[in-house]
């Protein structure tokens, strides 16, 4: 995954199958120039998207490729490379297309049963896998020199999306429910609490070769934390509430008191304390975690997640810097593609703090749970304004700029198609907010740390 933590800049990308040729023919839909209904357009994206996860998947493990170039180009860069929290991701797109009948569930089950063995045959490192792996050997693919074991973080999108399959499969046919116990023993697989280092807090790395050389403890507040909930709810491997009460909490530090836009930031935000972060941290943890009435000593975290979204559209009508375009239907600021200033297209965290003059569609599509008015003006005009350019195989391109010759960077990350596909479900059924949720293991390990959720009667 290509993905740059404030605290940590990393460099942090799926279809292919039966049903290929039927998701193709969704390509240039709304030609004869009807004007869609919300639900019409968000069914369109939805679908068009989950292409990158079913047409273009890594054809050997099934899984997300890190990345997806419609033009085949790929300069230092191996196609067959995936992802494993962008697969996370996909897993949950698989269970949305499933329910939609983008594909037939036959298909969906074949296609997780299939992936399901990859991982089972693929390196772990104390139970987590890499950040990249070889789509075709299995093997860890290092992320960087030292970044050549487990990736807690990466690993922990992926078990998001493995408890999100075995809630989906567990009481259907003799088949569905093989699969959800090969997901149920992947993920009660991994050890988090060799990722503590015998200290209160988890660690996002660990080599064979390096040890805990990368020395990144997971201190919030950025989109780490779901590692610690699922870390808590490993009926097996289980950590001690302590770690994310000194660890990721900061015995409290956490806590922020300060306003933008007369909007509370609610928790500070890793290097980024005056607007907040890019708004993947908004996202990524909560694919799965529904934010809806969920509290702890902490914060409130739909108040946490709406007002970050917020700022970061007031930031963006406010356009201090003038760029062209910018206003109601044109905002969202998030880790994606970028453009260098020699012209060629390179990857930065955008955020308010960092604007490029870049806009990343998944900021506004994956933010629709928390401000759909505006991140439907976003798709509308996006959709019906510049779809020639923005528009392509797996849904819209990953970024663009209108200040900038209208650039578009026509590539796409697993990781920001991802979070697009399962917020427009999570905004239109909450399907996967449900599955995850009613899990019985993270009811336990939400109630082990503190939280609570009226919706889920804990």
């Amino acid at each position: 995954m290509i993905r740059i933590s404030v605290l940590f800049l990393a460099f942090t990308f799926f279809g292919c199958g039966s049903n290929a040729d039927k998701t193709k023919k969704n390509t240039g839909e709304n030609t004869s120039g009807v004007v869609l209904t919300d639900e019409q357009l968000l069914d369109v994206v939805q679908k068009q998207t989950f292409k990158y996860f079913w047409d273009y998947a890594e054809p050997n493990s099934g899984l997300g490729r890190e990345r997806y170039h419609p033009d085949g180009n790929y300069p230092d860069k191996d196609p067959h490379i995936v992802t494993t929290g962008g697969s996370g991701f996909g897993l949950m797109a698989i269970v949305s297309g499933m329910s939609r009948g983008y594909v037939t569930k036959e298909e969906g089950v074949k296609r997780l049963d299939k992936i399901a063995d990859f991982l089972a045959k693929a390196d772990r490192f104390h139970g987590a896998w890499s950040h990249w792996i070889d789509g075709n050997t299995g093997k860890v693919k290092p992320f960087g020199t030292k970044d050549n074991g487990g990736d807690l973080v990466e690993t922990s999108f992926l078990i998001s999306g493995m408890i999100t399959v075995r809630e989906y499969l567990k009481d259907g046919s003799e088949k569905e429910k093989a699969v959800a116990k090969k997901y149920d023993a992947l993920w009660k697989g991994v050890e988090w609490q060799w990722y503590t280092n015998n200290k209160n807090v988890l660690y996002w790395h660990w080599s064979p070769n390096y040890d805990w050389q990368m020395n990144f403890p997971l201190e919030g507040y950025n989109e780490c934390l779901i590692t610690y909930i699922l870390a808590a709810s490993s009926p097996t491997h289980g950590i001690d509430a302590k770690a994310y009460h000194e660890g990721w909490a900061r015995s409290g530090g956490i806590v922020s008191s300060k306003t933008k836009y007369n909007i509370p930031l609610v928790l500070k935000h890793n290097g980024a304390e005056e607007f907040g972060g890019p708004l993947f941290w908004a996202h990524y943890s909560y694919v799965g975690l529904d934010p809806n009435q969920l509290t702890d000593k902490y914060a409130n975290y739909w108040d946490l997640n709406v007002n970050q979204v917020k700022i970061d559209y007031q930031y963006c009508l406010e356009n201090p810097k003038k760029f062209k375009g910018y206003g109601k239907d044109y905002w969202g600021l998030t880790a994606s593609y970028s453009r260098n200033p020699d012209g060629s297209i390179g990857y930065n965290a955008h955020m308010p703090s960092n604007d490029q003059d870049v806009i990343s569609p998944t900021a506004a599509i994956s933010s629709i749970v928390y401000t759909p008015k505006e991140s439907m003006a976003v798709i509308r005009n996006l959709y019906e304004n510049h779809k020639d350019k923005t528009w392509g195989d797996a849904g819209f391109y990953d970024a663009l700029s209108l200040g900038n010759d209208n650039w578009v960077a026509k590539r796409y990350l697993a990781i920001d198609q991802g979070p697009e596909i399962v917020m427009i479900e999570n905004y239109r059924t909450g399907l996967l907010w449900k599955l995850f949720m009613n899990a019985p293991e993270v009811k336990q390990g939400l109630t082990k740390l503190g939280f609570k959720s009226g919706k889920y009667g804990i």
